[in-house]
């Protein structure tokens, strides 16, 4: 049996598209579909999909952050495989057989989809987003998946067997990062499949992307991080992604775009280390909402 769930707050608008994504999919014969949230809005919003089809539900969480959400749905998937997703995204065709199908070697744990950046290419903030997800995600992925290698799941899409994933912390900033380590850790492979195409809305706003990317960098400094492999740092940027963030650019414009992310980069490491390492800031205090991305 296959879990999908998708967790969500305060994105009625956005739920059904990610809902419908999945029904879409050449499902397996056996499967549900969690909905994961918090507010009246979009589990109203998700309503009319459970009562379709018995085998959707929806849940309500206590809204104490996305890793009590998973742990509220992880309790009660029926399912051997569990697909994450987000309420806010939307899966491309053929993603869940993509995904499912790097289970066929019994090795394989945990494997993640491929974010696509749906922002224009031709805005400074659209242009990074792009960037990160092509010379930066995908690119290491495919070099570590390649060489099989420990690679850090896409928290937008991924998937795992159910049996080895246990309650997650919840104040843990990067949950889908934690999960790929506790998977590796059992000897299992963390795998790629980037035909799992998960379309992505990235921020728009200098705020909303420090937001955004403080809680996701700032797991990394946590420590449920220690000793993973992939564990990031601003010195692994600097020597393993500079090169490609350069050559990446198509135009002078660009080039200057990938100038003034370094620069950005280097205010995100020293708000990690500021927030997270030094003043400890609470789960809440860090995991702010950003609003562009909806």
């Amino acid at each position: 049996m296959l879990t999908i769930i998708i967790t969500a707050y305060r994105e009625e608008k956005t739920i059904g598209q990610a809902i419908e994504a999945f029904l879409a999919q050449d499902l397996p014969q056996d499967w549900e579909l969690l909905v994961v949230c918090p507010d009246d809005e979009t589990a109203a919003a998700a309503a009319p999909y459970a009562v379709r089809d018995g085998r959707i539900r929806c849940l309500r969480d206590a809204g104490k952050g996305k890793p009590a959400a998973l742990n509220l749905a992880l309790s009660a998937a029926r399912g051997e495989w569990v697909i994450l997703s987000d309420g806010d995204v939307y899966i491309g065709s053929g993603a869940i057989r993509a995904l499912l199908a790097a289970f066929d070697d019994p090795k394989v744990g945990i494997v993640s989809g491929r974010p696509i950046s749906l922002n224009p290419r031709h805005t400074m903030l659209g242009y990074w987003s792009h960037l990160l997800v092509d010379a930066g995600a995908h690119r290491q992925r495919s070099l570590r998946a390649a060489r099989r290698e420990f690679l850090e799941c896409s928290g937008y899409l991924y998937a795992f067997r159910r049996a080895l994933v246990g309650p997650i912390p919840e104040d843990s900033l990067a949950e889908d990062g934690l999960i790929s380590y506790r998977v590796w850790q059992q000897g299992f492979r963390t795998a790629y499949a980037p035909e799992a195409v998960v379309y992505v809305k990235y921020p728009t706003s200098y705020q909303d992307w420090m937001k955004q990317k403080i809680r996701s960098t700032g797991g990394y400094a946590q420590v449920y991080a220690r000793g993973s492999p992939g564990m990031r740092s601003f010195w692994r940027e600097a020597i393993h992604g500079a090169w490609s963030a350069l050559r990446y650019a198509q135009s002078p414009k660009e080039l200057f775009w990938t100038l003034l992310l370094f620069l950005a980069r280097v205010h995100l490491w020293l708000q990690v280390w500021r927030d997270v390492k030094w003043r400890k800031k609470t789960f809440a205090a860090v995991w702010q909402r950003v609003n562009s991305t909806k």
